[in-house]
């Protein structure tokens, strides 16, 4: 299946996703510009599957695991496992780079529809390691419901 003209990107969510993958060493593809795309109009971190369902025969599904898999390597994506153990993946902060990832923030996981939700907003506290340690990550999620559950359970 093609992608129609409604699917098509342009303008500056263009210019923006072909600078995001330039600056980061990656070729300008139609698949990996899509899943960019893709990615940017959700509110909440998004996985494999769901990807596959949007996307549907346009990318199959190893090169798109390989398109997450290059866009987490290279700072551009960070993985959160939703309640299901299932890998979800949102947009990094513009810090992240293939060295480092800066995007530690709370993520809100919905215990009813187990949509994920980065809350950038949210400060973590500092932690203070025994010397000779050193520090990759911090995870912390928070779980409730989202403001759609919410919502229908009222």
């Amino acid at each position: 299946m093609k992608a129609d003209a409604s699917t098509e990107i342009t303008g500056e969510k263009l210019e923006e996703f072909q600078h995001i993958l330039k600056a980061n060493q990656l070729k300008v593809t139609q698949p990996r510009l899509r899943v960019l795309d893709t990615i940017s109009t959700k509110t909440s971190a998004i996985s494999q599957p769901e990807l596959e369902k949007i996307l549907g025969s346009e990318i199959d599904r190893v090169t798109l695991y390989r398109i997450l898999a290059n866009f987490e390597e290279k700072g551009i994506l960070h993985k959160v496992f939703d309640l299901n153990g299932t890998a979800t993946y949102a947009f990094c902060s513009t810090k992240c780079s293939a060295d480092h990832h800066h995007d530690q923030h709370v993520h809100f996981i919905c215990s009813v529809c187990n949509s994920v939700f980065c809350l950038d907003e949210i400060a973590l506290p500092k932690v203070k390691l025994p010397n000779n340690f050193s520090l990759h990550s911090i995870a912390i999620n928070a779980v409730g419901l989202c403001d759609s559950c919410n919502e229908k359970q009222a």
